[in-house]
């Protein structure tokens, strides 16, 4: 016989909550960083260019 599953506290869901929100917080500022590297032109992680061309020279 099926029965309904126990519901999730507001502890559980606030703690699942805030690691989601820990990880999207870190992706956001990593990304802000490289971008502002990547204007400043002090990239030094990865090749980058600024002009499809080169990109595309095949």
């Amino acid at each position: 016989m099926a029965v309904p599953k126990k519901r999730t506290s507001k502890a559980k869901k606030n703690a699942r909550k805030s690691v989601w929100k820990k990880k999207a917080d870190k992706a956001a500022k990593k990304s802000l960083s490289l971008a502002k590297s990547v204007l400043q032109g002090k990239t030094t992680s990865f090749v980058y260019s600024l002009y499809i061309d080169e990109l595309f020279s095949i």
